[in-house]
């Protein structure tokens, strides 16, 4: 057998009135155009990875070689970093892919801490900051998830080592109410009801400064990598003399 007798008949052309018609040849030349794949789907899913193993490996350094308070901003970050790029999809994607990495290397409990709340912060940091919401919104929607973190956490660690840590709390909190009334020159005894309600604005105050320092980072950094979030406030643009 020869290689010509082995070659595949070419087709005939089709002498038919109608192939000679543009919307014929259109609709074969949509029939043999291949579906073409997104281009951003492999970036997109990159990313999403590299971004998330970034938000784990902030938190497993800090864990193991704490730096103070320097890395701690960045926890919720990266991950609303990924909403800001890719959306909320993605963003949850970052999240859980986070929590099963630390899970991996630090073990269930230590990831829990971290999903709650940093990680379920970075998604909302990412909407808030991508629905370009003021400053005052999204500093207290973080607050008060970190308030709520900072009870899981709490709770959590209560349960695990039989001990219930928010008495910890409550005797902290009570030397500082103490100090303060003998500053005031009140002589009272704080009730009991006095220093929960001490103790819970105290939480949340921290949580508030922690997210006012989280969006300074955030806003400086991100407008470095052009995904800006929205604009500070006036006196805080003024206050650092920064103009972005």
């Amino acid at each position: 057998m020869s290689i010509l007798d082995s070659l595949p008949d070419e087709p005939e052309e089709d002498s038919s009135p109608e192939s000679s018609t543009p919307g014929y040849q259109s609709d074969q030349h949509q029939k043999l155009k291949r579906p073409q794949l997104k281009v951003d789907t492999p970036l997109r899913m990159v990313e999403t990875a590299f971004l998330a193993s970034t938000a784990s490996l902030i938190w497993f350094i800090n864990f193991y070689f704490p730096l103070g308070p320097v890395l701690r901003i960045f926890f919720p970050v990266p991950i609303a970093l990924v909403y800001l790029r890719w959306g909320k999809r993605a963003a949850w994607m970052a999240a859980v892919t986070s929590g099963l990495l630390l899970a991996v290397l630090m073990g269930p409990v230590r990831s829990m801490l971290f999903v709650m709340p940093f990680g379920l912060m970075g998604v909302l940091l990412g909407a808030t900051w991508h629905r370009r919401v003021p400053w005052i919104v999204s500093i207290t929607l973080g607050m008060l998830l970190g308030t709520l973190g900072v009870f899981f956490r709490l709770w959590l660690l209560s349960v695990l080592s039989g001990e219930d840590l928010w008495v910890y709390v409550i005797n902290q909190v009570t030397e500082i109410i103490e100090w303060i009334f003998l500053k005031l020159q009140i002589l009272a005894t704080p009730s009991v009801f006095v220093i929960q309600v001490g103790a819970m604005l105290l939480i949340a105050f921290n949580n508030l400064i922690y997210l006012f320092v989280v969006h300074l980072a955030a806003w400086i950094l991100l407008d470095r990598l052009g995904n800006p979030i929205p604009r500070a406030p006036r006196w805080v643009q003024v206050l650092l003399d920064y103009e972005g």
